[in-house]
């Protein structure tokens, strides 16, 4: 915990941020993520709560890519493709412990996963550490960097749920007013497969360029595209590759606890999901159910599928490189009336 009365609770199964505790503006601190105090929910449930996952994030189309001539088939998780890295995802693993330092100005945890040439059917041995630290100015940054033996595709990233009311408040996320630094959206098909389109945002239920609140969007919203996803499910494009220095990517914000977040990271694309598939049957750490849009995630990434699209950023690693994705959560809390 910071002087600040913020705090980040990191486990090492999965390489999972398990917990975010950050003030209102009385100065009362409460959950902001959803999760588990214990364990065994997160060996049984896949809702990736606060979880790292890889080695490919989102989803690659029937688990199959091609590499320099060679097809690679991937555990298909989701139907008839594979998700946020297959069966056994780095959200399924336990990762060593490198190191754990509390500084006057910061802590962090470095966490390390060797995932080994093949598995999940992915190719090479790939190195990966993940840093967490939180500052006294209220920024979580995670980071990831990889490296290889052999040609891989590699897309990392975190899914923390967010609900800045609270986690055991009976306020969902859906009054929360969301911003996107994106002129554009990544259209998909009934299976959440990206369609190769570029789609604007002007004039859609997309549209977050200007701050809106969630609900009132989907409320609004009568988009072929809504109705695959069953609310948001989606990738922004923020910038065209990975970028050299971090860049705004969304800002979140909660008018009752005036409580902010604003999200960072080199990343080209940020997957907006507005919870549409927790279904009520889960119990949280606060002992509430969760249900759809009781909280939402966004995660900083490369493109879905880009695997198997050429004209997406590239998701390809090769021995020498090293591949990072630096996420910044800068947290406002609640410091009086907006």
């Amino acid at each position: 915990m910071n002087a600040r009365g913020v705090s980040a609770t990191i486990l090492s199964y999965g390489a999972t941020l398990q917990s975010v505790i950050a003030p209102d503006r009385a100065g009362k601190g409460a959950e902001i993520t959803l999760g588990h105090s214990t364990l065994e929910p997160y060996l049984s449930k896949p809702e990736y709560f606060g979880s790292t996952v890889g080695r490919f994030a989102n989803r690659i189309a029937q688990g199959r890519f091609m590499l320099d001539g060679v097809t690679y088939d991937t555990p298909r998780n989701n139907g008839t493709h594979a998700l946020h890295g297959g069966v056994v995802g780095f959200d399924k693993l336990l990762w060593e412990v490198v190191e754990v330092r509390a500084g006057k100005d910061s802590g962090h945890v470095v966490l390390r996963h060797t995932s080994p040439d093949g598995d999940q059917g992915y190719p090479g041995a790939l190195m990966v550490t993940a840093t967490f630290s939180l500052n006294e100015a209220n920024v979580l940054r995670i980071d990831y960097a990889a490296r290889t033996d052999r040609p891989t595709v590699v897309n990392i990233t975190n899914h923390a749920y967010w609900n800045l009311a609270g986690e055991g408040s009976a306020h969902g996320a859906m009054g929360h007013g969301l911003v996107i630094a994106a002129d554009s959206y990544l259209p998909v098909d009934a299976a959440l497969i990206p369609t190769g389109e570029r789609r604007q945002v002007a004039g859609t239920a997309f549209d977050f360029r200007q701050p809106r609140m969630i609900g009132e969007r989907l409320r609004e919203a009568e988009d072929q595209q809504i109705l695959f996803g069953r609310g948001y499910d989606h990738n922004w494009i923020v910038q065209d590759r990975v970028a050299p220095v971090l860049h705004g990517m969304a800002r979140l914000s909660e008018p009752t606890s005036g409580r902010s977040l604003e999200l960072w990271s080199n990343q080209p694309g940020v997957q907006f999901y507005s919870g549409n598939f927790l279904d009520g049957t889960t119990v949280g750490r606060s002992g509430r159910l969760y249900r759809q849009g009781d909280a939402v995630v966004l995660e900083p990434q490369n493109f879905p599928d880009a695997v198997n699209r050429p004209d997406f950023p590239s998701a390809r690693l090769d021995p020498g490189q090293e591949y990072r994705n630096v996420i910044e959560f800068r947290i406002s809390p609640g410091i009086g009336p907006e």
